[in-house]
């Protein structure tokens, strides 16, 4: 008989007993090589606890094995695995996201294990990882729980995808524990601090930039992002749909990318903050006559006098000189987007309303970070309701 062709495979159902107890699963077996002293097929195995699972699994081993990607699970090490996957798996995420990725791989682990076999990583071993990452026992300085869970959420991504090929029969980090991750309390400006604020930005060359933010939530790099094109002053709204990101390198350019959730979203400022991005378009306009040919058209609301995007460094900068001139140095750029969010639910609007105009993925999300706002607005609906209650009975 002909020999089977080589990334040829099968699947059948299997039962085993194991403690007196049966157990069903099915196997996939497909042949990825010939032994070069024997020439006998090289026979590997997948299982699952579905047909469709493990199809699945052998479909993209096979397919590795025709395209000449595949290499043998027993061989790999975690490091070779972890650069393979950046290389074939991460085509499709934004550059920013992949240079991130890239980076926790580097600097964390591949030093703590990668030249550790991918089938002999477990679950201990990646919890040491952790703990000292937390700790600083490994010597370096010690990381945030939220960078050990972005840690995590690399190494636990690029593993699944192992577990879907076949190259390991289980993901061990999900049997790791991770550190709680406290979310510090937002201080955002209050009405007399907000005042205090436009009256000190009165003027500023930064002033509409800190304005529109401060007024409609948006992230530093979406407002640095907006182009006139999302401006529709006829329709009163703004149309958020790209963020302007420096590349997470050395020397990283600014590009122009998709948003943290990747879907755009109009916005419907007051009238007032419209009529600011109006003043600031003549002025805008003035200044391209005054500097003529030295000008690009970057089409970018927020330029320099060149027409240019602004750094982020000097944004940032420039805004704590302000938060402390109004007395709040501890106040963040971002603390604008939670200024405004505050403002919005105190003033009535709804929690979906305000989840959909800050973009967040969910309107839990937004309770779990507004929750204390949410708490405060139900108690004086409690206080409502008793005085027309006393209305009513007296």
């Amino acid at each position: 008989m002909a020999r089977s062709a080589r990334g040829q495979g099968t699947i059948r159902k299997k039962t085993v007993k194991k403690n007196g107890r049966e157990y069903t699963y099915w196997e996939g077996r497909y042949t990825s090589g010939y032994d070069p002293g024997t020439g006998r097929q090289i026979q590997r195995s997948i299982s699952g606890r579905t047909q469709k699972e493990v199809a699945q699994k052998l479909k993209a081993a096979t397919a590795a094995i025709d395209s000449g990607t595949y290499t043998e699970p027993s061989k790999l090490t975690v490091g070779q695995w972890l650069n393979i996957w950046v290389e074939t798996y991460l085509t499709s995420t934004k550059p920013h996201t992949r240079v991130s990725y890239t980076a926790k791989i580097r600097n964390h682990l591949i030093p703590a294990f990668g030249a550790t076999r991918l089938e002999s990583l477990t679950a201990p071993m990646i919890q040491n990882l952790y703990n000292s990452l937390l700790s600083g026992s490994d010597g370096k300085k010690p990381l945030s729980a939220k960078s050990v869970h972005d840690v995590h959420g690399v190494l636990h991504a690029a593993l699944r995808q192992a577990v879907r090929l076949g190259y390991i029969r289980y993901n061990p980090c999900e049997s790791c524990i991770l550190p709680r991750v406290v979310r510090h309390e937002i201080k955002p400006l209050n009405e007399i601090e907000t005042k205090a604020f436009l009256e000190a930005v009165a003027g500023d060359r930064f002033e509409t930039l800190y304005i529109i933010t401060l007024f409609t939530g948006l992230r530093l790099g979406e407002v640095m992002g907006l182009l006139w094109d999302n401006i529709d002053f006829d329709g009163g709204t703004i149309t958020v749909r790209q963020q302007l990101q420096r590349e997470k390198q050395q020397g990283g350019k600014y590009v122009l990318t998709t948003l943290k959730n990747g879907k755009t979203r109009i916005l419907s400022p007051a009238p007032w903050v419209m009529q600011m991005l109006r003043t600031h378009r003549t002025r805008q306009l003035e200044q391209r006559l005054r500097v003529g040919e030295l000008w690009t058209d970057t089409g970018l609301v927020f330029t320099d006098e060149i027409g240019q995007h602004y750094a982020i460094d000097t944004i940032r900068k420039h805004f704590k000189r302000i938060a402390a001139k109004i007395g709040r140095p501890d106040l963040r750029f971002h603390d604008l987007r939670h200024s405004y969010a505050v403002a919005a639910l105190r003033g009535g609007d709804d929690v979906k309303t305000v989840q959909q105009h800050l973009g967040h993925a969910t309107a839990a999300f937004t309770l779990d970070v507004y929750g204390h706002v949410t708490d405060e607005m139900q108690k004086a609906s409690a206080a409502r309701m008793e005085n027309y209650i006393q209305t009513i009975i007296n």
